[in-house]
């Protein structure tokens, strides 16, 4: 089956507001630029965006925030997005931290099929709050759910007409795990290329993850803290 479409615009033809969409990357690394500027171009409100964190203030998923596009982030990390401070700080974005390792496992467990797990992060801390605990061979462990969306962007380096998809060093990070918690997962990518072209073997994530698939531009590849050595 085909799965390659001409744009990001034709990929996400049925995007709606309030959608809940898991958007790849870490930090500005591996982020599907194009659907994100897609979201911004459509004008999409009200969404819950789960992303290890948020961008910048001019780039990445801080674009949104600054429009008022974001109703509501599950996350990790936000100390690199001034805006997004402001708005948690005020009151105008509702905000789930979640320690990073428990975010990524929310991911895998939502791909997976697995409604819930016990992990020791976060006990004694405000993230128990609410949550049931157990203890296990003496040790205390909190009761985490799996999370899911709507819609997962995912960003990779080479892919195929059938959403086989390989990533590129660190740009790895939280897309492969997020191409399988979405309902609908679309792929941007650097390069369609032949199936035969593609190493069995360093395939991470199958086509069967993947419903739609097109060619990015324009990246930016922006680094997030620049660090020289004098």
């Amino acid at each position: 089956m085909d799965k390659v479409f001409k744009s990001a615009k034709e990929a996400m033809f049925d995007i709606r507001d309030s959608a809940t969409i898991m958007v790849g990357g870490f930090g500005l690394c591996g982020i599907p630029e194009n659907c994100i500027k897609e979201l911004y171009l459509k004008n999409i409100n009200h969404l819950t965006c789960i992303s290890n964190n948020a961008g910048i203030n001019d780039f990445g998923l801080g674009i949104l925030l600054k429009n008022k596009q974001i109703k509501k982030m599950i996350s990790s990390y936000v100390g690199e997005n001034e805006e997004f401070e402001r708005q948690l700080l005020n009151n105008e974005l509702e905000v789930e931290l979640i320690p990073q390792g428990t975010l990524a496992e929310r991911i895998r467990a939502g791909g997976a099929g697995i409604p819930a797990f016990f992990t020791p992060a976060g006990f004694g801390t405000e993230v128990a709050l609410g949550k049931e605990v157990r203890i296990f061979e003496g040790k205390s462990y909190l009761l985490e759910n799996w999370l899911h969306a709507d819609f997962s962007f995912v960003k990779a380096w080479k892919g195929d007409k059938y959403g086989n998809l390989i990533y590129r060093g660190t740009a790895r990070n939280f897309n492969p795990m997020m191409a399988m918690a979405g309902k609908v997962t679309i792929a941007e990518v650097e390069e369609i290329v032949d199936s035969e072209d593609l190493d069995p073997n360093n395939i991470v994530t199958p086509g069967i993850f993947v419903q739609r698939i097109f060619v990015g531009k324009d990246y930016e590849k922006r680094i997030e803290q620049r660090t020289v050595q004098l």
